[in-house]
């Protein structure tokens, strides 16, 4: 599929899946007219870099895990190396840490919310 369907499918711009590109988080062929040419699982690959972006990490980190991963259903391959693991373990702490601080904020302003409801009635 050329990369406007893909834009399309993934809801991800050309100009990201460019720069996805360029980071090697994502291969195409070239046709003869230099045009890129991707295959059907570059689809969930997309999708799952979208993911890995919203956790927090950074295109590098994302690099790395990519190979580790199965497309299509997410699972974990058996080539993750025990410094990736732990990277990903310190990843997944953090993403931890910001629930926590999320959810601390959120019962602020429920405290915040309860409060002036009733002092208006």
């Amino acid at each position: 599929m050329r990369i406007g369907e893909l834009a399309r499918r993934t809801g991800v711009s050309e100009r990201s899946l460019r720069y996805y590109e360029q980071q090697g988080l994502l291969v195409a062929e070239r046709t003869p007219g230099g045009q890129r040419e991707y295959p059907e699982q570059a689809v969930d690959r997309v999708i799952r870099i979208q993911e890995l972006f919203a956790a927090g990490l950074h295109s590098k980190k994302i690099a790395q895990l990519l190979p580790c991963m199965r497309d299509a259903d997410g699972g974990p391959s058996t080539i993750a190396t025990p410094r990736l693991v732990t990277d990903l373990v310190a990843e997944r702490d953090r993403i931890d840490r910001m629930i926590t601080d999320l959810v601390n904020s959120r019962d602020v302003l429920d405290e915040v919310i309860n409060a002036a409801s009733q002092d208006r009635g």
